[in-house]
């Protein structure tokens, strides 16, 4: 019963991932439209899809554990200032991945 709350895990690949995308995308890639940058973000988004794919292969997530993740994220990417439109369309699609 207590492991259904255990996110631990799931916080730390959160704050992974946050981190991840912060390195491969800096705010002011994030923030822009132009060709090269929406193809570095679509890059960036397609290489996110396949980490949580591989993250939630071996692990069984229930909904607390994946709000968990997702907040983890989110929260990481406001904290380096990407923009409120930005981090949640990416949280979206890591949570969309998660199923």
């Amino acid at each position: 019963m207590f492991s259904w709350f255990n996110a631990k895990e799931e916080k730390e690949f959160g704050f992974q991932l946050a981190e991840f995308v912060i390195s491969e995308m800096p705010v002011e890639i994030a923030k822009k439209k132009q060709d090269k940058t929406v193809l570095k973000r679509h890059k960036v988004m397609q290489q996110l899809a396949i980490k949580v794919v591989e993250f939630k292969k071996d692990r069984r997530l229930n909904v607390y554990k994946k709000a968990q993740l997702g907040n983890s994220f989110k929260w990481r990417l406001l904290e380096e200032s990407f923009d409120t439109a930005v981090a949640s369309e990416l949280t979206n699609l890591v949570i969309k991945e998660l199923g």
